[in-house]
């Protein structure tokens, strides 16, 4: 059923389904790979895995044909269809797929299945450019190893939409369930596709990890999830939590100042802007547990950075729904008060400067005031089992 939800740019759109809220599992920010593709002629199957929107670019050719951003086979003339072999970069649940055909209208790829497996071992992905080849009879001996034709449908045999702007995103829903670590993406029987979105949580193993051990609890590779913004341009909240300081502005959450904000900028007797309003983004840990430190980065934000930011923190037992952001105000307590914030610069706030009274939390609410960027955002702490919380 879809839903209004705040996708990865921090835009709300009611056309997206809610399992869109979940991270990315199969992108290469994540370290997804392709291991195989029987066929890579116009466009390479590296490309479904971008993390960016897929472009288009008008009068551009290669020496295959013309310049598509995504993965797009040759037309199928022998026996057989088109399919490659994605490891995802985080092992989990896939509570959804979206499979984006953006800008291929008359060659998208008309018909899709998509399979899952969870095998016990990494791969080594492909080298090289791919760009105007097809799979050796080397390279398909070793991939037919996987026996990747007997696994598990997640995607039945389904139709697909041209990459026209209105139709582009076909969106299949995932029981979410059960935990893979290998796709196989077969296209019938031939054409292209543009980008792969795995929509789906890490379940790492905490029963191996230690009560003592100080781990990231809100990192997208520990299960943490974004689950809202207030509103956001050009990076979303999910990127807050990925793996790695940002690469670029792009690779973050940044929000642009209002239009309405004061026209004179004033500060309180507390050092603070006067009257400048706040964004805010929440989150939900991957495990709940004790905070020891909490991180702010602000790389490669430079003229753009929030004045300050404060840092909230609550319990709720509501393991059933993942998504849940009915959370009372009432529940949230301060962990970081209000802080100043440094340009491009990776702020530590320890045990000695936060709020003794939280707990064991389970959900975290970032607020920067007024406006600006963050790159990433971490909760470091330790475990703490549900019996504990409630108590």
């Amino acid at each position: 059923m879809a839903t209004a939800v705040i996708n990865q740019f921090g835009s709300t759109s009611a056309s997206e389904p809610a399992f869109t809220a979940y991270n990315d599992l199969a992108s290469t920010k994540v370290g997804g790979k392709v291991l195989f593709a029987t066929d890579d002629w116009f466009a390479q199957a590296e490309n479904l895995l971008k993390p960016e929107d897929a472009q288009f670019r008008e009068g551009y050719y290669t020496e295959c044909g013309k310049w598509m951003d995504g993965w797009e086979t040759r037309r199928k003339h022998d026996e057989g269809y088109n399919w490659c072999i994605i490891q995802l970069g985080v092992p989990g649940e896939i509570e959804g797929l979206d499979i984006d055909t953006s800008y291929f209208t008359g060659n998208f790829a008309p018909r899709c299945s998509v399979q899952a497996a969870w095998l016990d071992n990494s791969y080594k992905g492909r080298d090289g450019d791919r760009l105007g080849t097809h799979a050796t009879s080397e390279e398909t001996t070793e991939i037919e190893k996987l026996h990747s034709e007997d696994w598990e449908f997640i995607v039945s045999l389904s139709e697909l939409k041209p990459g026209f702007p209105k139709s582009s995103h076909n969106y299949f829903h995932c029981s979410g369930k059960k935990k893979y670590t290998h796709l196989r993406l077969n296209i019938y029987p031939d054409g292209g596709v543009a980008r792969l979105r795995v929509y789906g949580q890490a379940r790492r193993d905490w029963s191996k990890v230690s009560e003592r051990k100080i781990v990231d609890l809100l990192s997208a590779l520990n299960g943490g999830l974004c689950l809202q913004c207030s509103r956001s341009n050009g990076g979303g909240g999910r990127n807050l939590i990925q793996a790695g300081r940002g690469s670029s502005v792009e690779d973050g959450w940044v929000v642009t100042p209002l239009a309405t904000r004061p026209s004179v900028v004033q500060f309180n007797r507390d050092g603070h802007m006067h009257n400048a309003g706040s964004e805010w983004c929440v989150f939900r840990l991957g495990h709940p547990g004790i905070v020891t430190m909490v991180e702010v980065d602000t790389n490669n934000f430079k003229g753009n950075f929030p004045d300050v930011c404060r840092v909230e923190a609550c319990f709720l037992d509501n393991s059933a729904n993942d998504l849940d952001t009915n959370i009372p105000k009432s529940k949230w307590r301060t962990l970081l008060p209000v802080t100043k914030l440094k340009a491009h610069n990776q702020h530590f706030f320890y045990q000695d400067q936060l709020e003794k009274n939280t707990g064991v939390v389970s959900h975290v609410r970032l607020t920067v005031m007024p406006d600006g960027g963050v790159s990433r955002f971490r909760i470091w702490g330790t475990k703490a089992n549900r019996a504990i919380a409630k108590l």
